[in-house]
């Protein structure tokens, strides 16, 4: 890849990383209409989803650089991998992280990860069927189950909160 691509690729990703943390604020904000005693929106809300951005666009921007180390092992640690260290090494040195990221509501990020979840493996449907015709069907079953059983343990959650 070249310079400019890898520049593109990063662009691209951040905008990206910008609408998803867009999306978290507005499940918080729908979050709070419903329920008013739910996490507010504060400043710290604000700078939480800032550090997340931030850290997951390190992340990337690690994962990019890493693709050029000789050690297969380390060109193959996945993205996830980079973001949750460089979130856990920021954490550990700040409380301030741990504060403004407390403010962002829990449910909101996992509403917008599993939707993540959801987008990228249905990508990655026609590998699956490579693997064996079966592994589709259980696959299926799976993702209903979790989906179900998601909505319906944050329904039971919003209804006793």
């Amino acid at each position: 890849m070249t310079k400019e691509n890898n520049l593109y690729e990063l662009v691209k990703d951040a905008v990206i990383l910008l609408l998803s943390i867009s999306f978290v604020l507005f499940v918080q904000w729908i979050k709070l209409i419903r329920n008013p005693k739910s996490t507010p929106i504060t400043t710290d809300t604000f700078i939480g989803l800032g550090m997340l951005w931030l850290f997951s666009l390190l992340g990337i921007v690690i994962s990019m650089l890493m693709k050029k180390v000789p050690w297969k092992i380390i060109q193959g640690f996945p993205i996830l991998g980079w973001v949750s260290i460089v979130s856990l090494i920021f954490c550990l040195l700040s409380p301030y992280c741990v504060r403004v990221i407390n403010a962002v509501d829990f449910l909101s990020l996992t509403t917008s990860v599993l939707a993540f979840a959801g987008i990228s493996v249905t990508h990655r449907l026609k590998e699956l069927t490579k693997i064996s015709w079966k592994i589709l069907i259980v696959a299926i079953f799976v993702f209903f189950g979790m989906y179900f059983m998601d909505t319906l343990i944050s329904q039971i959650a919003l209804n006793l909160s």
